[in-house]
């Protein structure tokens, strides 16, 4: 499809990550599926039609900014209609699921494949995003530095980001027989699939009876709480997890329930 090649094109040129790029050309392709017009015939009443059939059909407010921002940009920052003028829903900060030090043990511990436990030792060391993670290639790893690079990352920006000794030496050992790939951890195309990914961690959490909701993100917020705890400063945690905003990052700031936990009520002190 001609508007298809078009917006792809576009959003190329300007950097948009690869996550963003399939999003914004998925959600213009089932817009145009549901108004059945062409792009240049297209009104803004057909755009808030489709946005309330989706918040109909139960899209999360998140999701409405996402398609909001998918359709603003081809037909208004493109096409120059300028018919995307709906003002976003509030999206609620909710806090995220942070697991303790103890539930991060106890879920690298449930897993007997080496390769499985050492990408969650990788996300929990590096506070990488999961597709950060996928994308990584060997050639990106200074491992005696304790060091890796992202490229290319959120906002095509390049970020240094951190390893333990411990999880170094376990990867010195796993690339020394590894030629299937350029990618660190590869899969049957080249590199592992988000979904697998996703799994591994879902059954490790299982096995090791956390009852809390476990992702790849979970580990990288637990990274970012756990650091906070221990004293580290909030500039290098938002350095690190690659937030242009540090207003991004505070919100770690409410999440250490271990730091509250140390507050003393005033009733002691009587």
């Amino acid at each position: 499809m001609e508007f298809e090649k078009k917006l792809e094109t576009e959003l190329k040129l300007r950097g948009f990550s690869e996550n963003t790029i399939n999003s914004y050309i998925f959600y213009n392709k089932k817009f145009l599926e549901f108004c059945k017009k062409e792009p240049l015939e297209v009104k803004e009443d057909d755009i808030k039609n489709f946005i309330a059939h989706k918040i109909s059909e139960g899209a999360s407010p998140r999701t409405v900014v996402l398609i909001q921002s998918a359709l603003r940009f081809f037909y208004d920052e493109i096409l120059k209609k300028g018919i995307v003028n709906l003002k976003p829903p509030k999206i609620s900060k909710s806090l995220p699921v942070v697991l303790t030090r103890e539930e991060v043990k106890n879920l690298i511990n449930s897993v007997k494949n080496k390769k499985h436990k050492l990408i969650i030792e990788f996300l929990y060391s590096s506070g990488l995003r999961l597709s950060e993670l996928i994308n990584l290639k060997v050639s990106d790893l200074e491992l005696e530095e304790k060091i890796g690079w992202v490229r290319k990352g959120k906002g095509s920006k390049d970020r240094i980001f951190i390893l333990s000794s411990k999880l170094v030496e376990e990867l010195k050992e796993y690339l020394k027989n590894k030629k299937d790939s350029d990618f660190v951890f590869s899969g049957r195309n080249g590199k592992m699939s988000e979904r697998n990914v996703q799994k591994i961690i879902r059954i490790a959490a299982k096995k090791a009876g956390i009852k809390k909701k476990v992702s790849p993100h979970t580990l990288r917020h637990s990274f970012a709480t756990h650091l906070l705890e221990s004293g580290e400063n909030i500039r290098k945690i938002q350095e690190l997890l690659g937030h242009s905003n540090l207003s991004t990052t505070q919100i770690y700031t409410h999440v250490s329930i271990e730091e509250l936990k140390k507050v003393k009520s005033p009733l002691d002190e009587l």
